[in-house]
């Protein structure tokens, strides 16, 4: 999508400080981080949301998955770390390119969700 803000990092069209990169996935810190790790693993190719997920995105979302723990480990989070994925508009979904939100950090993070 021309207009994607991510497939424009992606196309190095808008700047990123990457962390990660192969042929079929990208991770980069986030530009308004809320904990001390904090970053962003999409897959280049255009896929809106977790919602729009099919059977022949199952190889590259296997790929980012196994990612996130590795870049999360290599970024500082041994004691563990968070995933989000936002999805549509109740999920609060920003920007629809999918994206894994990792956040970690020294500390404990605070609850998921208010009760």
């Amino acid at each position: 999508m021309s207009d994607c803000i991510f497939c424009k990092i992606v196309r190095g069209e808008i700047p990123a400080s990457k962390i990660y990169e192969d042929d079929d996935i990208l991770a980069f810190h986030d530009i308004r981080p809320i904990a001390p790790v904090h970053f962003l693993v999409i897959p280049k190719r255009h896929i809106a949301s977790v919602a729009d997920l099919g059977a022949d995105d199952a190889e590259v979302m296997g790929k980012l998955m196994v990612a996130v723990g590795k870049l999360a480990r290599e970024q500082g989070c041994s004691d563990g770390f968070r995933t989000i994925i936002n999805t549509g508009r109740v999920g609060l979904q920003e920007v629809y390119h999918l994206h894994v939100h990792v956040l970690g950090g020294p500390e404990l993070l605070p609850s998921m969700l208010k009760r």
